[in-house]
This record gives structure tokens, C-alpha cells and sequence, in this order.
């Protein structure tokens, strides 16, 4: 069994037995920023598998989103019940809320791909590998604002571009 197999395995036995280890990480980060520069990357099979290079010019980026139903804001004005919905569905996922965020906190970096690292009761935990667009030569069309434009995996997958063909029909936004 190669390392980042034997890694991968490892990661997957934590989360599944809640092993202190897990727990400690987890109520560490709670009391940390929403979003944190991190040394390297917590799961390093993960990133490796996503492009994450140890090298100059990639960064690993720890962004943390509330969990549960999105709630809408009261409407203002009187009872309407047209507008007195309680919760609203948005378009995209956590993983990709949490590389939009990314994108705006660190504007001079690139989002090229992001991770689940765990989750507790009221957060989501996501890591997400930023490039310097600088220092690292990227394709043209890897260079303005990949997670806005929803082109990262996780964004792809909330447009519905996983799969092509007759069965999978894109969904038009």
C-alpha cells in the first residue's frame, strides 16, 4: 500500500470513529477566524489528488461555513404572504460559498480546487488550494475568477456538468 492510499485510509478512520484527534482539530478551529491561511494541507491525499504542489505559488486556504437550512430575512412592511418565506435554497453549494469567500478574501490568488476536511454540529470545514497566478503558469482560462464563474469541480458539479449526454441534461441559471 503506497503512502497517500495509506493517508487517505487514515483521514477516512478518523472521521469515521470521532477520534480525539478529529474532535481536538475541530473545536480548534471553531475558535479560529472564518477563514484562515493554513500551513500545509490537512489531508494530503486529497489535495495531492486535486493539484495541490508543495511548492511556491500554492497556497492552502481553511474556510468554515454554517451548516443547516439558509433563513431568509423578514420581509419588511406588513404581512405579505407572498414574501413571508422562512427559508430560501440557493443555487450553490457550501463548497462552493466557502471558495467564493476565499476568492474575495484573497483576491490576489487564484481558487483552483477545494476539499471537505470535517464538520461539526454548526460548521462545515473546507479547504481550498489558491494559486498565484504570478508565479505559477496557469492556462488563460484558469486566470479570472474561476470560483465566481462556477468553474472549479465543486462548481461544475452544482451546474450539472459532471455528466454529458441524453440522460444528464444541464440545468439552464
Amino acid at each position: 500500500m503506497g503512502l497517500y492510499t495509506w493517508l487517505k485510509k487514515t483521514f477516512q478512520k478518523e472521521y469515521q470513529e470521532k477520534s480525539p484527534e478529529y474532535k481536538a482539530r475541530l473545536q480548534k478551529w471553531r475558535k479560529e477566524g472564518a477563514i484562515e491561511m493554513v500551513g500545509k494541507p490537512t489531508n494530503l491525499a486529497r489535495a495531492r489528488n486535486l493539484g495541490y504542489k508543495a511548492k511556491e505559488g500554492y497556497t492552502v486556504v481553511r474556510v468554515k461555513t454554517s451548516r443547516g437550512k439558509r433563513a431568509k430575512k423578514r420581509p419588511t412592511g406588513g404581512r405579505k404572504p407572498k414574501k413571508n418565506i422562512k427559508y430560501v435554497s440557493p443555487n450553490v453549494s457550501y463548497q462552493s460559498m466557502a471558495e467564493g469567500r476565499a476568492g474575495r478574501k484573497y483576491q490576489y490568488l487564484e481558487v483552483f480546487n477545494s476539499y471537505w476536511v470535517g464538520e461539526d454540529g454548526v460548521y462545515k470545514y473546507f479547504e481550498i488550494i489558491m494559486v498565484d497566478p504570478i508565479k505559477v503558469k496557469l492556462k488563460e482560462n484558469l486566470r479570472v475568477g474561476r470560483a465566481f464563474r462556477g468553474l472549479t469541480s465543486s462548481g461544475k458539479k452544482h451546474r450539472g456538468l459532471r455528466h454529458k449526454g441524453k440522460l444528464h441534461n444541464q440545468s439552464v441559471r
